[in-house]
């Protein structure tokens, strides 16, 4: 468990799997995740099985909790984790609007960004955002995330396009 003033990293249980049915099938998520279909029990449940060795699956998901409630209020993903290289890509969400703009997504990414450079001995991370996502813009800027790409037109959903930025994070310099 990764833990910090107001919220807490804990990994993806059994247990967890009808929450993360409900989360990822909301379709309201579907842009920020490139969801195009919903997830079956079983895709979710394989998820859960497939990360318990981030060597071999590349994969970690975390669940965010709040330190007061212990209520579970969203994921952190590490994906592509790449260890001969030393990067992985970073993705959050934070469900319900009421927990959103209270600072718990910086401190999840922090908790994230510090468990990768001191345990994972990773040197770089990366997110992408769509380019109208203003609050993830400013969540990963104010983090010192650099702007390092666009890639034009990119993405579609419900028949839009959208580019999609690419940021990165340095975790050691050399």
């Amino acid at each position: 468990m990764l833990k910090g003033d107001n919220c807490y990293l804990r990994v993806v249980e059994k247990e967890d799997a009808l929450m993360l049915f409900q989360w990822e099938n909301n379709v309201d998520n579907w842009k920020v995740s490139n969801t195009e279909i919903p997830f079956s029990m079983h895709s979710i449940n394989l998820l859960i099985d497939q990360q318990s060795d981030l060597r071999t699956s590349g994969q970690l998901r975390f669940i965010i909790c709040q330190n007061e409630t212990d209520d579970p209020i969203g994921t952190l993903d590490l994906y592509d984790v790449n260890f001969k290289h030393g990067h992985a890509c970073i993705g959050i969400l934070i469900v319900s609007e009421k927990n959103k703009r209270k600072g718990l997504a910086s401190e999840s990414i922090q908790l994230v960004i510090a468990y990768c450079r001191d345990i994972l001995d990773l040197t770089n991370l990366q997110c992408f955002i769509h380019h109208d996502n203003e609050a993830s813009i400013a969540l990963f800027e104010h983090l010192g995330f650099k702007r390092v790409g666009e890639k034009i037109n990119w993405l579609v959903f419900k028949g839009k396009r959208f580019n999609e930025l690419t940021y990165q994070l340095c975790l050691k310099e050399h």
